[in-house]
């Protein structure tokens, strides 16, 4: 049963794999993601100097290999859980690094 919350040990180790990616992904760049906890649900940011905008949700079910993810679509000032059809959505694997390369490749 998933949690209705990301307990704190989660919310650490999304923390951590944001930092590595901001790290190794995107060092050479003005970019860097954040994550910011709410409920079950996980929001990915991205700052790209201008200040953070929403790239996707992710919602725990209580495996860290298994996020739900939603993309955020700009068109519609929502999260869509049910669009797949953007690039980088074959990227979307349940895993946060997936997540982050997702949003790389849907907005870059």
């Amino acid at each position: 049963m998933a949690s209705k919350t990301v307990p704190a040990k989660v919310k650490q180790a999304v923390q951590d794999i944001v930092d590595r990616f901001n790290g190794k992904d995107l060092s050479r760049s003005d970019m860097a993601y954040s994550a910011r906890f709410r409920g079950k649900h996980v929001y990915l940011d991205r700052d790209d100097g201008s200040g953070p905008g929403p790239i996707c949700r992710l919602a725990y079910t209580g495996d860290m290999n298994k996020w739900e993810f939603a993309i955020y679509k700009y068109s519609s000032d929502q999260y869509d859980p049910e669009e797949c059809w953007f690039p980088g959505g074959e990227l979307v694997d349940g895993t946060v690094e997936g997540a982050l390369k997702a949003g790389m490749r849907a907005y870059p």
